[in-house]
């Protein structure tokens, strides 16, 4: 066994990105991705790699073969996934030797991420890191030997064929490191049932702020190192914190990272929208691919941010970033597309970046002041001639150096915005990848209630309520199952956890803006899916597949906030949430055993619990039941939204309901406010002033 972990070690090093690029043979060839839906799986349906989907008879046919499996994960926007398509998978060389030795399966990541995530864990296990392109070996059953990420065409030849090679000469080695790997898979993230009592404090916080706070970069935003991906969750959790608190320290740091992640290149200047994360520690150059769940969470989180700071450059954000949502991954069926890719015409960024001469064209005697404002300068320069528009002071900031009018300027950004999309439009554009997912959809519907409640701008509203629509219609199973993937008219995979808990989320908050309660109706069917189906009743949790899922090396949990938060810790802060409007002592202790699960680990990782935290916030701060009732009732929602008061939940109705903090609540001929706490209401009152006065 030592020379087959030093062999394993040696194949698992990080590797150099230094590959050389090898000729392309253009003779075509079609393999069996060719029948796939998925973008990413379309892209190498010619590739002379004999690339089968994942399923059934894939597996099937590795065991009657006895191969080894190729699992290669990715995703249609991922830029090193294209490089190692270029290099490798279109190599007549690289193919003859995969088609051999191997059976080559080919998996999109988003349309299963539970594979994704079976394979992700083995090779952090193995190598302490992980990305995409993933590529993992593993026996005829799936179980995994060996992986990394990228690899140059001459280190993936050789290191492939040695690992086939230690198969054919001691297979019985390799079937016992891949028994004790699997049962690494199995183990991790999965949490156990805390017998402890479920008891909650500040102090649970501060412990895990303060070795999360030292990693903070008080200078330019975000985390202390590169590359820099905006998290949400994390600036949300912190932008609430800080406001319970009253830590001012806490509360300039989420600012600081909000203005220069706006100011940076990450920030698409022209069109609006985020691009995935930026390389360096500056948000200045990013890498281009814009992802739906990252531009999603960031309306939600800078429509929060305008409600709690007053920023008007926070609303230009969500108005700006909304537009480019609607310009170009918005269906007209009310569907959101998933991503726009990294590159164009083979080159990263060619669509978003700019040269001098061009610029000095089209603006003219405005390229000066352009160039001043947008740094088209030493701090912009990227490379081969290219400038990255970014930014790097306030507008009113600006114009006291400019000595210029501050609404003189906007008029002149709106118009050099105008002019240079305009121009852009005309270039060949990222490739899209047009397959719509339940979660992430769901998280777009909530990121436009979002910004109509923070705004009030009712056509956000309406893009939400569309958008629900779709899911409802087009995604939602008659036995209350739900779908993951859309795409070309035809739903399909089986829904995991994610997406249930998304959709659950979106809908509460779209009862929060309408009153309606279809919404929180259609939210409690799902949820009870949810315990049917993905409740495991030993520790208390979810996991990520459902019970009717084909078992893959491991049943996971995903427990982690990341990107995107843990599915887990959506559906506990949703137990919670439909807890207090159903008044269902079952949801509420649900959500406080799980978050008693997790608490002695949110110490060690605070990026990776801010979610949860979140949680824990309704816990140890006073949270505020907020019932509205009469012929005004969404009016005077809408009137509360502008306190900005984060633990706390508003409901309301025109007429009577039989939610337990409205029943019986109705007063003939006015609107009342009811401010309540666990289930106890004070005095009602029609005036809202007095209503904030009551949450102190």
């Amino acid at each position: 066994m030592k020379a087959f972990y030093s062999i394993l070690f040696l194949m698992v090093l990080i590797v150099s990105c230094n590959g050389q690029t090898t000729k392309m043979n253009t003779q075509p060839y079609t393999n069996a991705l060719v029948d796939e839906s998925s973008p990413y799986l379309l892209q190498h349906a010619h590739n002379p790699v004999d690339w089968y989907p994942w399923n059934e008879q894939t597996l099937k046919k590795a065991q009657e073969e006895g191969k080894l499996l190729i699992i290669s994960i990715g995703y249609s926007a991922c830029h090193w996934c294209h490089v190692m398509e270029h290099e490798s998978f279109e190599d007549q060389e690289v193919a003859r030797l995969m088609n051999e030795r191997f059976i080559n399966i080919k998996v999109d990541r988003e349309e299963r991420p539970d594979i994704d995530q079976v394979y992700m864990n083995a090779v952090q296990l193995m190598q302490q890191r992980g990305g995409w392109p993933l590529n993992c070996i593993a026996l005829p059953d799936g179980k995994p030997v060996w992986g990394g990420t990228y690899f140059p065409k001459g280190q993936w030849m050789e290191q492939i064929n040695q690992v086939a090679n230690f198969y054919e000469e001691r297979p019985q080695d390799m079937i016992e490191y891949a028994e004790k790997l699997a049962a690494g898979i199995q183990q991790s993230e999965l949490v156990a049932y805390n017998n402890s009592d479920a008891i909650f404090s500040w102090q649970d916080l501060d412990n895990m702020l303060e070795p999360w706070s030292k990693q903070f970069d008080y200078k330019e935003g975000g985390a202390n190192r590169s590359p820099k991906f905006p998290i949400p969750k994390n600036y949300t959790f912190l932008m609430r914190y800080a406001h319970l608190k009253k830590d001012q320290l806490i509360s300039d740091y989420v600012q600081l990272t909000l203005e220069k992640m706006a100011f940076g290149g990450i920030y698409d200047q022209v069109g609006g929208g985020f691009a995935r994360y930026s390389t360096d520690e500056l948000w200045k150059i990013p890498h281009f691919e814009k992802m739906l769940y990252d531009n999603a969470q960031l309306v939600s989180l800078y429509s929060e941010a305008y409600s709690c700071f007053g920023e008007d450059m926070y609303k230009e954000v969500v108005e700006q970033t909304l537009a480019f949502i609607e310009r170009e991954l918005s269906h007209e069926n009310g569907a959101f597309y998933s991503a726009l890719d990294a590159d164009s015409e083979g080159v990263e960024g060619k669509f978003y970046v700019w040269k001098k001469e061009e610029l000095k064209s089209l603006l003219d005697d405005d390229y000066s002041l352009f160039a001043k404002y947008y740094n088209i300068n030493s701090k912009g320069f990227w490379e081969y001639g290219n400038y990255i528009l970014l930014k790097d002071q306030t507008d009113e900031a600006f114009c006291e150096k400019e000595k210029i009018d501050l609404g003189t300027l906007k008029v002149k950004v709106k118009s050099w915005q105008r002019q240079l999309l305009s121009e852009r439009e005309e270039r060949i554009r990222p490739a899209l990848d047009d397959k719509s997912l339940t979660s992430w959809n769901a998280l777009m519907c909530k990121a436009y209630t979002d910004a109509y409640l923070a705004l009030g701008r009712k056509g956000y509203l309406n893009k939400a309520l569309k958008n629900a629509a779709f899911i409802i219609d087009k995604q939602w199973r008659s036995d209350n199952s739900l779908w993951h993937s859309y795409k070309d008219g035809k739903s399909s995979i089986n829904a995991f956890l994610e997406d249930y808990a998304f959709t659950i989320e979106a809908f509460i908050r779209l009862y929060q803006a309408t009153f309606d309660e279809q919404w929180l109706s259609q939210a409690q069917v799902l949820t009870d899916y949810c315990k049917t189906h993905f409740y495991d009743s030993q520790s208390g949790m979810f996991y990520f597949t459902s019970d009717e899922d084909a078992p893959l090396v491991a049943r996971k949990m995903e427990i982690n906030d990341n990107v995107i938060p843990a599915s887990s810790s959506v559906m506990a802060n949703n137990l919670f949430v439909l807890g207090q409007l159903l008044n269902d002592s079952d949801y509420l202790n649900m959500a406080k055993v799980q978050l008693n699960n997790i608490k002695n680990d949110m110490p060690s990782y605070g990026s990776g619990y801010s979610n949860w935290a979140n949680l824990m916030l309704k816990q140890v701060a006073p949270f505020y039941e907020i019932a509205i009732v009469g012929t005004d009732a969404l009016e005077k929602s809408m009137d509360l939204q502008e306190n900005y008061q984060p633990n706390s939940l508003i409901l309301g109705s025109d007429k009577e309901s039989d939610l337990p903090l409205l029943k019986n609540k109705m007063i003939a001929g006015q609107t009342t406010i009811y401010i309540c706490q666990n289930k106890s209401c004070q005095l009602p009152t029609t005036d809202i002033k007095q209503a904030f006065e009551l949450m102190p």
